[in-house]
């Protein structure tokens, strides 16, 4: 699961991520299969003038190709944590280049939703509390949503 539970006397905090289905070792791997397959064709070309017009075409399918898998990994570089305490509950949501988001409200009147239907995606988790409702891992897959839901709200039953 793309989240982790660490509990202490005085606290607990989730922290959650997207999974990374692609590691840095298989982007690798991508390119150079990419660029292998890319070149056969130019082997049978070589010394000709038709490879300068290959050429281009190759390069520009490598690099988007590198492009779109650099824009996967920066979309990727979410964390969300959620700390639970007796007082109060946090949330931040840390994401490459953009500000740091926060929602902080009294555990008391902190309430988790799972909108089954009702949220953009199928069991959408949200928090409510302090006249706000923020969503919480909104990149899961719809079990690990569901399953962190009712973790969720077991940690604030007992923080209560």
């Amino acid at each position: 699961m793309p989240y982790e539970w660490t509990h202490t006397a005085q606290e607990s905090q989730l922290e959650v991520w997207p999974y990374r289905s692609l590691p840095k070792l298989g982007f690798v791997i991508a390119i150079g299969i990419a660029s292998g397959l890319l070149a056969l064709p130019a082997i049978a070309l070589l010394g000709s003038i038709a490879l300068w017009g290959l050429l281009p075409f190759m390069v520009v399918a490598v690099g988007g190709l590198w492009m779109g898998l650099q824009k996967s990994y920066r979309d990727g570089e979410i964390l969300e944590r959620l700390s639970i305490t007796s007082e109060t509950i946090d949330l931040t949501r840390q994401q490459s280049k953009k500000p740091l988001q926060s929602w902080s409200c009294n555990t008391y009147w902190a309430k988790a939703n799972l909108h089954e239907k009702d949220g953009p995606i199928p069991d959408y988790v949200t928090l409510k509390g302090n006249g706000r409702e923020v969503e919480i891992g909104a990149f899961l897959s719809q079990d690990e949503r569901r399953q962190m839901f009712f973790e969720i709200q077991s940690e604030l039953r007992k923080a209560n």
